[in-house]
């Protein structure tokens, strides 16, 4: 498959998603990953509905993830929709999730402790203390810091929605030394690559905290998302309600926020044996 074609196909079809479709620039990346796998996969620049019945089945084969599947299943679509076709695909039923292995308040502790400057140190604190996305601490431009409040704002985040959320005076004394060593004018992004003062991108991002991880010998997988489900994790944990928590990661619905309290039966546990009648 010639990739300079690919490419141009690939380039068109984002301009189509964000013209026509209006989608957010963060969905619009995902569906353009998705599909030029799938091109690549299928061989083909337009592929037949035969074609992608038996993609999306040997995706099934292969046993790629509920959210792998949904997310090339829409792109396709799209995909299909752009080039004048019409094709709707099932969806498998979405599995019950159980977060695992989040850190606890000792490994971050290691995890801040391993930073060798104020801009790692920022970095990691921002996004431990605040349980923001990944894409969303990119996209942070120094204005929307407000130091005296302890508060960030959120523009744009996931669904294109705008939100406040809540820092500790710790981390916002890290961020003044970090504000004191890099200057930023409000109009730049709170944190830049450091050779072409370029954004930061989410790539950029997880090695960072890759890095971190490794010098902390936390001996797993790290990456930013699983900071945001241990911060909710551990505020759970210190009896923050579920309204509080959903409030500061953003969620839409409290289905997404209760899923921390289905993977930590002991916290239930806990709190029956706290609040359990005195019948005896």
């Amino acid at each position: 498959m010639d990739a300079t074609k690919l490419k141009n196909q690939i380039k068109k079809f984002e301009e189509h998603l964000i013209v026509d479709r209006g989608l957010s620039r963060t969905t619009v990346e995902g569906y353009c990953r998705s599909l030029s796998i799938a091109l690549r996969r299928m061989r083909k620049f337009v592929p037949q509905s035969e074609d992608i019945r038996q993609f999306i089945l040997w995706m099934h084969e292969k046993k790629y993830s509920y959210g792998h599947i949904v997310n090339t299943s829409l792109a396709v679509e799209h995909y299909a929709r752009f080039k004048g076709m019409t094709v709707k695909l099932g969806r498998p039923r979405k599995p019950k999730r159980i977060i695992q292995n989040v850190l606890s308040e000792s490994e971050i502790s290691r995890l801040i402790q391993g930073t060798r400057n104020a801009r790692e140190k920022a970095i990691i604190c921002l996004l431990v203390y605040s349980g923001v996305r990944n894409s969303e601490l990119c996209n942070i431009q120094r204005k929307d810091v407000d130091l005296g409040a302890n508060q960030l704002k959120i523009l744009s985040g996931k669904n294109k929605k705008d939100r406040v959320v809540n820092i500790s005076s710790e981390c916002t004394r890290v961020l003044i030394e970090y504000l004191s060593a890099f200057r930023r004018r409000p109009e730049d992004f709170l944190f830049a690559t450091l050779e072409k003062e370029n954004q930061l991108s989410t790539a950029d991002l997880r090695k960072i905290v890759r890095v971190l991880a490794r010098r902390a010998k936390i001996g797993r997988r790290v990456f930013p998302h699983l900071l945001r489900h241990s911060l909710a994790t551990n505020l759970l944990n210190r009896g923050a309600s579920l309204i509080m928590i959903k409030e500061q990661l953003g969620h839409a619905f409290i289905d997404s926020t209760m899923i921390y309290v289905t993977s930590m039966p002991f916290r239930a546990r806990s709190e029956y044996d706290f609040f359990k009648p005195a019948y005896m």
